[in-house]
């Protein structure tokens, strides 16, 4: 069974790319001030395993970072345990 989620975000076709975009937020935002910090990232990115790319789950902050968000078609297919 595959699940589709409707988000908006922003998509990197690399982990890398997915990284830089990170610390590209962490050093806009100053994270972490220190190593003992419990927030070490101002956001986290995910793969789109079906899909196979990187994406950030879009917040108002990042708008002026990454600038208008996409509309996301997320597929996943859950974990039963």
């Amino acid at each position: 069974m595959t699940i589709t989620k409707y988000i908006k975000g922003y998509i990197f076709y690399s982990e890398q790319d997915a990284t830089n975009a990170r610390e590209k937020c962490d050093v806009y935002f100053g994270i972490p001030v220190s190593p003992e910090d419990v927030t070490q990232n101002w956001c986290e990115y995910f793969f789109a395993e079906l899909q196979g790319f990187y994406y950030i789950i879009f917040d108002e902050s990042l708008r002026h970072i990454f600038g208008e968000p996409l509309d996301l078609e997320i597929h996943y297919t859950p974990i039963v345990l």
